[in-house]
């Protein structure tokens, strides 16, 4: 079955920079578009509802990001770890919030979400 993993994540100052990974299995991984997504903590939402981040996609491994991270924050993937990553830098204390990855397969599979808090 498709499962993703999350590692990653933690305390930052501001300025500072984090990389989350996921791992995922269960699925072609090359085949398919990845995406992080993120959720203050705390708020009561449905899945897909949470905030787009960035995705990687195509062949030729294109990217897309949200407007508050462009020039910050780097999605990519290795299809041989079967992994996709998201470099985060320069970060700010809005970009506090719980991140998870997510690929769309017949449905959305979320991981586990990991916790990232920009705060001096």
């Amino acid at each position: 079955q498709v499962r993703l993993v999350q590692s990653g994540g933690g305390l930052v100052q501001p300025g500072g920079s984090l990389t989350l990974s996921c791992a995922a299995s269960g699925f072609i991984f090359s085949n398919y578009a990845m995406s992080w997504y993120r959720q203050v903590p705390g708020t009561e939402i449905p899945p897909t509802e949470r905030d787009f981040v960035a995705a990687i996609f195509g062949p030729n491994d294109n990217t897309n990001d949200e407007g508050s991270v462009k020039g910050r924050f780097t999605i990519s993937r290795d299809n041989v770890r079967n992994t996709v990553y998201l470099q985060m830098n320069n970060l700010k204390p809005e970009d506090t919030a719980v991140y998870y990855c997510n690929v769309f397969i017949d449905g959305d599979y979320w991981g586990q979400g990991t916790q990232v808090t920009v705060s001096s």
